[in-house]
């Protein structure tokens, strides 16, 4: 069986697991690079009691597998793996895995950075972090542009997907 490249989710995933079937899934795999980004329980001084990732289905998915599709051409990489989780979160839990497999290593940490950047920057994903003063929607930082300015891609360029800024259940006027 053939896993999806990207996944978007509630449930928690296993590194291991994700590591181990892109491993097995091509047998000139000589390296294996992840990275797993985590709720901080910390944020500009102040604490993080959890927080709430909304994104567009379909249209995220379609994105990430655009921005993976970008790292085939730009990498000589073997295989990679998104998974993002969606819904409430507590400090330490996993947010998002990306793997890469290669044949070398320079290729899978290379695609790795890349995709980290992108999606960071790129993909339709909003976060509110609840802390002991109130609700506050996450802001991208300048220093994620700076780094996906790097690959020679610009925030907001024909390269780029639609950049998010704020909650669609926000901006509607529905919701919280």
């Amino acid at each position: 069986m053939t896993l999806p490249r990207v996944s978007i989710q509630t449930e928690d995933f296993d590194l291991s697991t994700e590591i181990a079937a892109l491993r097995r899934a091509n047998p000139g795999v000589g390296a294996v690079c992840g990275f797993v980004g985590t709720v901080r329980g910390q944020d500009t001084g102040d604490a993080v009691e959890s927080m709430t990732l909304e994104h567009y289905p379909g249209m995220t998915e379609k994105s990430i597998e655009a921005m993976l599709d970008a790292a085939l051409q730009r990498f000589d990489i073997l295989g990679a793996r998104v998974i993002h989780r969606v819904g409430r979160l507590l400090p330490c839990e996993q947010i998002v895995l990306v793997a890469v497999a290669s044949a070398h290593r320079e290729q899978s940490f290379r695609a790795c950075e890349f995709l980290m950047d992108y999606l960071k920057t790129q993909a339709p994903f909003w976060k509110k972090e609840q802390t002991p003063q109130g609700a506050r929607w996450v802001d991208a930082r300048a220093s994620d542009d700076a780094a996906l300015a790097r690959w020679a891609i610009m925030a907001g360029s024909k390269d780029s997907a639609p950049r998010p800024t704020a909650s669609p259940i926000k901006q509607s006027g529905h919701g919280p």
